[in-house]
């Protein structure tokens, strides 16, 4: 489908016949993309999307300033209020689109008067040959929901308000959330299990007696109250559980202010002076240990080497007394050998050798441990003993006065570390300011949620209530209404009906995966962060986006910037649109609200020409200024350019056609 002439005729403020050529073909054989229409605020862009809204869709067209106007008033709203009140106001829309494998155009009109007597407009539909076939004009919406289904069409007619508040909530806004279940066919399914409910209750009625028909009657005018309680009650749990998560955030804020500005250190001021008074006393304790230290022997390790040559000492005069000890002996033993000799009947001269040789050996084998100094220590082994004692006592004291002075400089640090913490506390004015600010933020939250989870459970209640005056009403039918026909019915219809919940289940899983990919490719593509987000998935019932990263953890919506919001929520109606297998002209009023020049960049050099093979821009001059509109000229994505001048002292504007800002 191509959107290809918009005519506008004393509509809005476009005073008189105003003629906009959407085509985006610019020879026969060359085609861009985009059509760029430039205005102000406040200068007819809204009211353009309008004119194909209504063009199309007539009484049911969601145009922006409808409001809760009936289409009467609405039409009159808008009546150039220039023009002459019999004078016509017109709109005519020129598409083509492919119909048995053969291009078609149709120019589709709605004219009417201000005040017109039926409060409707005249529609026309112009074909080809320059008719005006009546059989379309009466079947018309039936086709063009076959082309451009209303509940669908936000997703390629949308501005940028709508993206905006698409960014902004949690979940997505029930205009959006009505096309996504456009798009996976749920609004069939529902729209066929309550017409169920209603052939079924026909049939009840219809073979039920005077008694049973009242009885029946007053259990579905119960049924019917239930049920309205329950989505009033239902719209409340809603609005409670958004101001539970506004206070949350509040208290969340509230608790920050308190704890960057010193609260609770302040709150822990007290706990903080006494860890700090048990670390004195306990580095007071220490220091009087090593006091007990240095009264022992501990002293004595300013002079090791006099302890060490002692030790040494000592020792080798101890060695030198046992030798001396044995050489002695050894002597006295000779001495008794040679005075044996001498008894017996051995030679004087044998005797003499013996002693000579006894002589030298005792001198060679104590030669090496001749004394060379006389001793100077003159030590005794208690006296050695006790010096060996001492020096291994007082390694014992080195290490246990290291120990504690390591415990020593640990105690300093953390005295150092607390005596800051208190110093950074807020004064006590202060703290109990913020501590009352965080209190009355927690109070709100716990009112809040006491309130949310009264209304939940009054809603689980009539849901209770609602399922068994349902059952009862099923009852009652098998109990009392026994004709054949209806238990058929009936019968067959409850089969339907869990056969339409498998099938909406199933249907929504299937597409739901499909559109989650094509989500988070055109995020990704629009995106300059690749690395942001790995997965995207859609909630089956409420349809919010749920991110992931590369680890398989959630990123909560609130970490992206507001450009990030904004350029998620675009690739969530561009994935929607591509999931719809529709090719349909994209509309897209004020597109670049919030953007930053990178994202800015992203979406006019990657989303605008590849959104659509038609894409209607209608942009402030902040919006897409010269560098985008540059840009799009370069990379020869436009086809047709207009302005939009708007004259304030008459309140009219004109499209200039081949102009834009710059």
């Amino acid at each position: 489908m191509i959107f290809l002439e918009l005519v506008l005729q004393n509509f809005g403020p476009y005073s008189g016949k105003q003629v906009i050529n959407l085509n985006p073909k610019i020879d026969e054989e060359t085609s861009h993309p985009i059509i760029l229409l430039g205005g102000m605020n406040g200068g007819g862009k809204t009211t353009l999307m309008d004119a194909i809204r209504l063009a199309l869709y007539g009484p049911r067209a969601q145009c922006s300033t409808r409001g809760n106007l009936s289409y009467n008033d609405f039409l009159n709203q808008c009546v150039n209020n220039k023009i002459d009140p019999v004078a016509d106001t017109r709109i005519e829309l020129l598409f083509e689109h492919i119909e048995n494998d053969k291009p078609i155009k149709y120019r589709v009109v709605r004219s009417w008067t201000k005040n017109p007597k039926d409060g409707k407009d005249t529609l026309g539909i112009l074909g080809d040959s320059d008719t005006w076939p009546d059989a379309l004009v009466n079947i018309w919406d039936e086709y063009i929901e076959n082309l451009l289904p209303l509940g669908i069409s936000n997703l390629f007619l949308f501005d940028g308000e709508q993206v905006k508040e698409l960014a902004e909530q949690e979940t997505p806004p029930p205009v959006v959330v009505d096309a996504i279940r456009g798009l996976l066919g749920l609004e069939l399914a529902d729209r066929l299990a309550v017409d169920l409910d209603i052939l079924v209750n026909r049939k009840l009625k219809e073979v039920g007696n005077s008694k049973d028909l009242a009885n029946l009657e007053e259990i579905e005018t119960r049924l019917t109250q239930q049920q309205e309680d329950y989505q009033t009650t239902e719209e409340k749990v809603e609005i409670l559980k958004n101001q539970v998560e506004e206070l949350e955030q509040k208290q969340q804020e509230a608790f920050d202010k308190f704890i960057s500005e010193g609260g609770k250190i302040a709150a822990e001021r007290n706990q903080l002076e006494l860890q700090q008074n048990t670390k004195t006393a306990e580095i007071e304790q220490v220091r009087q240990s090593m006091c007990e230290l240095a009264a022992d022997v501990l002293p004595l390790a300013l002079i090791p080497n006099l302890l060490n040559q002692a030790q040494a000492q000592g020792e080798k005069e101890f060695r030198h007394q046992q030798i001396q000890i044995s050489k002695d002996l050894l002597i006295e033993r000779d001495q008794r050998l040679l005075t044996w000799l001498n008894q017996v009947e051995i030679s004087p001269i044998e005797v003499e050798k013996i002693q000579s040789f006894l002589i030298q050996d005792v001198d060679s084998l104590y030669a090496k441990t001749i004394q060379t100094e006389a001793p100077w220590l003159l030590a005794d082994d208690e006296t050695l003993s006790q010096l060996d004692n001492l020096i291994y006592h007082l390694q014992n004291s080195k290490l246990s006065a290291k120990e504690k002075l390591a415990i020593l400089k640990n105690k300093e640090e953390e005295i150092h570390t607390l005596e800051r913490q208190v110093q950074t506390a807020a004064a006590p004015e202060d703290y109990t300011k913020l501590r009352q600010a965080l209190e009355a933020a927690q109070n709100q939250v716990v009112e809040a949620k006491a309130n949310y989870e009264t209304i939940r459970r009054r809603l689980a209640e009539l849901e209770t209530i609602i399922a068994k005056s349902k059952r009862e009403l099923s009852d009652y039918t098998v109990e009392n209404i026994k004709h054949k026909n209806s238990e058929h019915i009936i019968s067959s219809a409850a089969k339907v009906q869990n056969t339409l919940k498998i099938f909406r289940e199933k249907l929504t899983l299937r597409k739901l995966n499909k559109l989650e990919e094509e989500v988070k490719n055109c995020f990704l593509y629009l995106l300059h962060k690749s690395d942001l987000v790995h997965r995207i998935t859609i909630d089956t019932k409420t349809f919010s986006l749920l991110l992931y990263d590369l680890n398989g953890k959630p990123v909560p919506k609130h970490r992206l910037s507001a450009g990030e919001k904004q350029l998620l929520a675009i690739a969530f109606l561009w994935g929607l649109a591509k999931v719809s297998g529709h090719r349909l002209p994209v509309a897209i009023d004020t597109p670049l609200g919030r953007l930053d020049s990178s994202h800015r960049s992203n979406l006019v050099e990657r989303y605008f020409p590849s959104a659509s093979h038609q894409v209607i821009l209608l942009s402030t001059d902040t919006e897409i200024g010269k560098k985008e509109v540059e840009t799009l000229r370069e990379n020869e994505a436009i086809a047709r350019e207009y302005l939009l001048k708007y004259d304030s002292s008459t309140r009219q504007t004109t499209v200039v056609e081949n102009q834009y800002f710059w």
